[in-house]
Order: structure tokens, then C-alpha cells, then sequence
């Protein structure tokens, strides 16, 4: 089975998509031994995991608006 033209551009932007998200993690790790040499690689990787949760400024999302229920439910 081949994949079409479309397909393929799909894949390679989602390719492109975790290449940036990797990306992004790297800097910030980088940044949080900056910021704290004494630390740990142990305390670096919970420090980055609780970041990938709760960054400031995204709490509800990297979107403006009011945060909804997800899943949302159909209007009656």
C-alpha cells in the first residue's frame, strides 16, 4: 500500500512537530543546569517534567480564550 502525496506531508510535518517538541526540551534542561549547576540530573528531569505540566503562563493551554470541559459536551 502507498501512501499519497498528502500522506506524506502529514507524516513529515508530524516528523517536524516532535523534532521541535525535542527541541524545546533540550533547551530547557540546558537552561535549568544553568540556572542551578548543583543540581542533579535526577532533580533536572523532575524539574523539566513538572515545567512540561504546569508552565507558567499556559496553565489552560498555549490559546487565548476561556478554558471549556473536554471532552465537550453537545449543546441541548
Amino acid at each position: 500500500m502507498s501512501r499519497s502525496p498528502t500522506d506524506a506531508a502529514a507524516v513529515e510535518r508530524f516528523r517536524v512537530t516532535l523534532d521541535l517538541f525535542e527541541t524545546g526540551e533540550a533547551m530547557m534542561r540546558h537552561r535549568i543546569r544553568r540556572q542551578h549547576p548543583d543540581m542533579d540530573e535526577v532533580a533536572v528531569e523532575e524539574r523539566l517534567q513538572e515545567w512540561l505540566r504546569f508552565r507558567p503562563g499556559a496553565e489552560h493551554g498555549d490559546t487565548v480564550g476561556r478554558p471549556v470541559p473536554w471532552p465537550r459536551m453537545p449543546r441541548p
